[in-house]
């Protein structure tokens, strides 16, 4: 047996930690004496601790922690590889932000200028698929807006309300840094005003942003404002790629035909408590065709390994009306995981629904 300060120095925790692993049902020791409270532990104890250090050192979650030291090693494996993925994922994270930081203290000191040159009616129907999931909670003026985001050739325009989230992009000729601004809800609606016909000829707008302004002008008629002074949240944690090839389920289906169906009298819907309220909940599953069916309470008793996801109905219309008629893929990945909405000639372009617990 050795004592808890002969594990710490044999397997490089503090005795701190081996108490706080013992308290978390990580690593428990083999006897406490009942007198003293005195841990002692095995020689087979000493590789699982030397195990839990090095998770610890790399940040593991204590509960990764835990599966690690009771699960196969090739499971231990997927545990690492998808702990190395988040890594590298939360460095790319970091690098973006100081970029973005490097950016913000360069544009203080030497404020420029970006202006694009995009298509006006691209630019309309845009603002038209990602207008409805603007937030408008008064607790959360973050997500009261629009975020523009250019690129090389580009320019990507994001919406959330927590509960959906939208994307469009625009090509578009850009002159100048890259810039991700974010613009207040009123002044995206006076935008998609001057983008109606009625504005004038032109084929063509010009955005502008410079010195924390975003300015937008068709045919010489020109709404400007100051951008929201928030960090817009990172939307791309939603687009990250699962590790297998890609969503569980990918649907084809008829916008019209769906629309149909969710706004028929007979259409099913679920019934769950929420805020100890009623909410209604639409429940999608695969049809068996490569289509989609929704699916009433009775088909959702016992079968809880059936494949489903549910939704607000409310918000399937409105990414539906969005995405514009004709075919549409609907993209399901399990009945936690978020719905996509998607254009199958624009991948630039899709609503993401946050799914219901049913």
């Amino acid at each position: 047996m050795r004592s808890i300060g002969e594990l710490a120095r044999a397997s490089g925790l503090t005795v701190s930690a081996l108490r706080f692993y013992d308290s978390a049902g990580v690593l428990i020791p083999a006897l406490v004496d009942p007198v003293t409270g005195y841990r002692w532990y095995t020689n087979d104890q000493v590789v699982p601790a030397r195990l839990v250090a090095g998770l610890r050192r790399v940040g593991m979650p204590v509960a990764e922690i835990a599966a690690a030291l009771r699960v196969e090693p090739a499971q231990v494996h997927r545990l690492l590889d998808a702990h190395l993925r988040r890594l590298e994922d939360g460095l790319a994270d970091a690098r973006r932000e100081l970029s973005r930081i490097r950016t913000l203290i360069d544009s203080e000191e030497h404020p420029m200028t970006t202006h694009i040159i995009l298509s006006r009616v691209d630019l309309a129907a845009a603002v038209d698929a990602v207008r409805f999931a603007v937030g408008a909670d008064p607790d959360l003026p973050v997500l009261a807006g629009v975020l523009f985001e250019s690129d090389g050739d580009g320019v990507r325009l994001v919406a959330t309300d927590r509960h959906r989230m939208s994307i469009a992009r625009v090509d578009a000729r850009v002159d100048g840094p890259a810039v991700r601004v974010l613009a207040p809800v009123a002044f995206v609606d006076e935008v998609r005003a001057l983008l109606d016909p009625g504005a004038g000829s032109t084929s063509e707008a010009h955005l502008t942003v410079a010195g924390g302004t975003i300015s937008v002008s068709v045919a010489g008629r020109t709404v400007d404002a100051a951008a929201l002074p928030y960090d817009f949240p990172d939307y791309r944690r939603l687009l990250r790629p699962t590790p297998d090839d890609g969503p569980a389920h990918r649907l084809t289906v008829d916008a019209a035909a769906l629309r149909a169906a969710l706004t028929s009298a007979d259409a099913p819907v679920v019934t769950r408590r929420h805020d100890d309220a009623p909410l209604s909940v639409t429940v999608l599953g695969p049809d068996g065709r490569g289509g989609v069916r929704l699916l009433g309470a009775d088909e959702l008793t016992g079968q809880q390994d059936t494949f489903r996801v549910g939704v607000n109905g409310g918000y399937l219309l409105q990414a539906l009306d969005a995405a514009g008629l004709g075919q549409l893929l609907l993209e399901l990945d399990g009945p936690i995981a978020p719905l996509a909405v998607r254009r199958p000639d624009d991948a630039d372009a899709f609503s993401i629904l946050m799914p219901i617990q049913l």
